[in-house]
C-alpha cells in the first residue's frame, strides 16, 4: 500500500497558514477543525508544519499563554516528508524514527495532503480486516468441506 492509496481515501482538504499569521488564530483554526497539524506555506510552497507539539512547547515557553507569538516562532521548519509514491512500510518507519504524527506529501515542490498517524493506523487496520474477512470466506468455502471438519 502506498500513500496515494490513504489520500485517495481520506480526499484533500488541507488547512494551510503562513508563517507571519498569529499562533492564537492557528490554534483557534486547529480547535474549529479539530485538526493537528497546519501546514505552513509561504509564497505557494511548504516552509514549516503546525502541530499542537509545537503549540504546546511555544505555550510553555511563554508561561502558560500564546502571546502575540507568530507561527514562525514556533513551526517546525524542516518537517519530514514523504511522496504519494511511499510505501506504508516506509511511512511507519518515518514516523516512529522521528516521532512525527504528521507528514505532508510532496510530489516535487507541490503540496499533494498532509497524513496522519491516524490515516496510516486506520489503513493498516482496514487491510488487516479485509484481509481476515477474505481468510474466512476462503476457509469457509474450502473444498471437500463434506466430513464438517470445514465448519
Amino acid at each position: 500500500m502506498k500513500v496515494s492509496d490513504i489520500l485517495r481515501v481520506k480526499g484533500n482538504t488541507l488547512y494551510t497558514v503562513t508563517p507571519d499569521d498569529g499562533l492564537a488564530e492557528a490554534v483557534q483554526t486547529m480547535a474549529e477543525k479539530d485538526i493537528g497539524s497546519l501546514v505552513v506555506m509561504e509564497h505557494g510552497e511548504l516552509c514549516g508544519l503546525l502541530t499542537f507539539r509545537e503549540v504546546i512547547q511555544t505555550i510553555v515557553k511563554n508561561g502558560g499563554a500564546v502571546g502575540t507569538a507568530q507561527v514562525r516562532g514556533a513551526m517546525d521548519e524542516r518537517p519530514q516528508t514523504c511522496s504519494s509514491e511511499t510505501e506504508l512500510d516506509e511511512v511507519r518507519r518515518l514516523m516512529l524514527d522521528r516521532h512525527a504524527r504528521y507528514l505532508p506529501v510532496m510530489d516535487k515542490k507541490m503540496l499533494m495532503g498532509v497524513i496522519s498517524f491516524y490515516d496510516v493506523a486506520k489503513a493498516v487496520v482496514d487491510s488487516q480486516n479485509f484481509e481476515n474477512r477474505m481468510l474466512k470466506a476462503y476457509i469457509r468455502d474450502w473444498p471437500g468441506g463434506d466430513d464438517g471438519a470445514g465448519g
